[in-house]
């Protein structure tokens, strides 16, 4: 194998067979639940990475399960995880603490473009009878639970639409062969292309239990705050770099 060749073909691992394909990435009928939640301020500055900024008076965890039945080159799966409210010079977004599913092409997709903070994992959302359940299994323990009334109040789609379009931060961190970082950046991405078909609310409730590869519950629940449930067809954009740790 020639060197040029590796350079014009070499995008992810292994060479021969990546474990996902090129983009763009495009997402059919991406069902949501999101429950929003107060936690402890201190413990959320302890873990949002500067010059991320959190807004004190609204130490806010949005909780999502995502069932994604329809996603190009990353098949059908389903995931969960923390998306915490952040500004970034001025603009508000979503950072993405924690993410956990069971399929291997996003979760390596997801960690070596974008630094997506994603953990192979169970998690699980369907309705049962008058109630959407979302649970999150990290091996045999049950580590998240979060139950809603199935579609009991319409929500406006408007600030639903743009709460989707705000940008997102990742902390990306890909390790040298030495053992240290060689890449730590913060990243910022936009969902594009957006056609969102439904909006739900209703009474809902979340549960977190601790656990020690799975830290959810390192977050505490202090109040729930809302709850959406809803559906969207979109493209998950690549991302830029908006800040660099080792310069």
């Amino acid at each position: 194998m020639k060197e040029e060749d590796i350079r014009q073909q070499a995008y992810a691992m292994p060479f021969t067979s990546p474990a996902f394909p090129r983009g763009p990435y495009r997402f059919n009928d991406r069902e949501y639940l999101v429950i929003t939640y107060r936690t402890d301020v201190d413990k959320l500055r302890a873990v949002v990475p500067e010059p991320l900024e959190i807004d004190p008076e609204q130490p806010f965890v949005k909780y999502e399960f995502m069932r994604m039945p329809d996603s190009t080159g990353f098949g059908d799966y389903t995931e969960s995880g923390q998306v915490i409210p952040v500004s970034f010079q001025g603009r508000r977004g979503g950072y993405s603490h924690s993410m956990f599913l069971d399929d291997d092409p996003p979760i390596a997709g997801g960690r070596e473009l974008w630094g997506f903070p994603k953990k192979l994992a169970k998690p699980s959302l369907k309705v049962e009878t008058d109630c959407l359940v979302g649970t999150l299994d990290y091996g045999s323990v049950r580590v998240a639970t979060a139950t809603m009334g199935y579609k009991h109040r319409p929500l406006e789609l408007d600030p639903l639409r743009a709460s989707l379009a705000t940008p997102n931060f990742l902390l990306k961190i890909i390790p040298h062969v030495d053992g240290t970082a060689r890449i730590c950046e913060l990243v910022e991405y936009h969902l594009e292309d957006i056609d969102l078909k439904w909006g739900f609310s209703g009474p809902a409730a979340l549960s977190l239990t601790s656990h020690a590869l799975a830290p959810v519950g390192d977050l505490p629940i202090l109040e729930i705050v809302s709850a959406a449930h809803f559906k969207a067809d979109l493209t998950l954009g690549l991302g830029k770099v908006v800040h660099d740790y080792l310069r």
